[in-house]
């Protein structure tokens, strides 16, 4: 799904028959939600464009939801960055994700159609999309924690240095279990409007 990208993600997509790019007004709640809309499975799988999945993932994802207590499952993560300190960073995510049972979108969540429907799919909210969606399946059924990794960009964490990242991270994710309005949140993330 683009959301009206100005980079090359159209360009890099005509590369490929086999993608089908879709275009939906810009938001990640709206492009997931679009995207779902127009996928056939009875499994979504949420992909970020800067995400790779594993050799073997589909076949890891039938297998999670073979479990009828399954409704939705995500990947470990690692990053691009083979850095020590990226490492130590991806390890804490999957551990604090397996723990919490809340995963963020680098991780490649996936669920049964027939649930993320019934939720109403990603709520529409500027930020913390993914977090509020794990909240609300933690109530429907089991969250697999898949321990194949997806690779993931460290673009963001290198530009603007991974300390500051995890605060800021950490810092959004308590305000918004604080009640703080995502659009709040999306202004002080992105510093500009939703």
């Amino acid at each position: 799904m683009d959301g009206g990208s100005g980079d090359a993600t159209v360009a890099v997509a005509a590369r490929f028959p086999e993608v089908r790019l879709l275009a939906s007004p810009r938001g990640r709640a709206r492009q997931m939600n679009a995207g779902a809309r127009a996928a056939r499975g009875d499994v979504l799988l949420f992909l970020h464009a800067d995400t790779l999945l594993p050799d073997g993932a589909l076949a890891a994802v039938e297998a999670a939801v073979s479990d009828p207590g399954v409704v939705a499952g995500r990947f470990d993560v690692r990053f691009d960055n083979p850095r020590p300190m990226f490492r130590m960073i991806a390890w804490f995510m999957n551990q604090r994700s397996r723990w919490s049972r809340i995963s963020t979108g680098d991780q490649a969540i996936f669920v049964c159609r027939e649930v993320f429907e019934a939720l109403g799919g990603y709520p529409e909210m500027p930020l913390m999309e993914d977090v509020e969606l794990c909240r609300r399946l933690r109530h429907r059924g089991r969250i697999a924690a898949l321990r194949l990794r997806v690779t993931t960009s460290a673009r963001k964490w290198e530009r603007e240095g991974a300390l500051r990242t995890i605060l800021l991270m950490w810092a959004l994710r308590f305000l918004y279990m604080a009640g703080v309005a995502p659009d709040r949140l999306h202004r002080w993330y992105y510093g500009r409007e939703p």
